[in-house]
C-alpha cells in the first residue's frame, strides 16, 4: 500500500505524461499524410489589423477533396493576408484566391518528401520521449525527497518507482505505436 503524498506524486506524473502523448499527437495532426486536413493550417499565423492571429480565428478552413483545402475568411479584406500567411509558414503549399475563398491545392507527396516527413514524425516522438523521460526523472527525485520528508519506508518508495517505471513504459509504447501509424499513413501510396 502505497502513501497518499506518494500516490498524489505518481497520478501528477501521469497526467504530465498524458499532456505530452496529447501534445505529440497535436503535432502530428498538423504534418501532411496522404490528404488534405484543416489540421495542416493550424500553425499558420496571419499578420491583420495590427496583431498576429491563428487562421482558424480569421477564417473558416474546410476539406471539400482529398487534394484541396478551402480558406473562407470572415473579413474579404483580410484575404491578401491570409495569402501571404500560407506561403510564408513555409508549408510547399501554393494558395490562389478569387476574391471571397482563398483555394489550397494539396500536390500528392512525392516518395523524397514522404521521407523528409517520416523522419521528421520520428523527430517529434523523441522530443515527446524525452519529455516523458524528463518527468519520470524529475517524479523519481520529489518521491526520494517526500520519502526521506515523511520519513517513509525504502520499500515503499521502490514500489511507487516500480508503478512509475511501469507508467513510463506504458507510454513509450503508446508512443511508439503511434509513430508507426502516422508513418505508415505518410508511405502510402
Amino acid at each position: 500500500m502505497l502513501d497518499e503524498f506518494l500516490e498524489l506524486i505518481l497520478s501528477e506524473s501521469t497526467d504530465q505524461m498524458e499532456r505530452s502523448l496529447q501534445h505529440l499527437t497535436k503535432e502530428l495532426l498538423s504534418l501532411r499524410a496522404g490528404r488534405a486536413t484543416p489540421a495542416m493550417l493550424e500553425t499558420v499565423r496571419v499578420e491583420f489589423y495590427g496583431s498576429t492571429s491563428p487562421l482558424n480565428q480569421v477564417s473558416t478552413i474546410s476539406a471539400p477533396q482529398p487534394d484541396l483545402l478551402v480558406v473562407t475568411p470572415w473579413d474579404k479584406s483580410s484575404i491578401s493576408a491570409i495569402e501571404k500567411a500560407v506561403l510564408s509558414a513555409n508549408l510547399g503549399l501554393n494558395p490562389s484566391n478569387d476574391g471571397t475563398i482563398i483555394r489550397i491545392p494539396i500536390p500528392p507527396l512525392t516518395e523524397e518528401r514522404r521521407k523528409v516527413l517520416c523522419k521528421r514524425v520520428r523527430q517529434i516522438g523523441e522530443q515527446t520521449k524525452i519529455s516523458i523521460r524528463n518527468i519520470r526523472r524529475s517524479t523519481k527525485e520529489e518521491l526520494k525527497s517526500t520519502q526521506e520528508a515523511e520519513n517513509l519506508s525504502e520499500d515503499m518508495r521502490y514500489h511507487a518507482e516500480d508503478l512509475l517505471q511501469k507508467d513510463t513504459d506504458r507510454f513509450v509504447a503508446t508512443i511508439d505505436k503511434i509513430l508507426r501509424q502516422k508513418e505508415a499513413d505518410i508511405m502510402e501510396v
